[in-house]
């Protein structure tokens, strides 16, 4: 079993996912890559004590960087997870 922490790595705070939030109940989790939707689930209902309806999960490739002035490399490969709320509500806001 993974524990908790281990699967939710932190919070997408973008404009769209803020869209989300607001306007179909759905928060956005950067998570890890190895992490199905039933374990995201477990863990997001247990740390934040609300009831999920749904998880869609979406894998996001890492983007091309430059390492100095000849050479490119990569950031990591990371999973995305929208995780729809049938009850309770998530702010992260408040809790910064």
């Amino acid at each position: 079993m993974k524990v908790l922490f281990d699967v939710i790595k932190k919070p997408c705070l973008t404009e769209k996912s803020n869209l989300l939030q607001e306007v179909q109940n759905t928060v956005t989790f950067k998570v890890d890559s190895r992490a199905n939707k039933i374990e995201i689930k477990k863990a997001v209902e247990e740390l934040f004590d609300v009831k999920v309806q749904n998880v869609r999960t979406t894998p996001v490739r890492g983007k091309k960087r430059r390492v100095g002035v000849k050479s490119t490399g990569r950031t990591n490969d990371w999973k995305k997870a929208y995780v729809s709320l049938s009850e309770g509500e998530i702010n992260f806001l408040e809790e910064l």
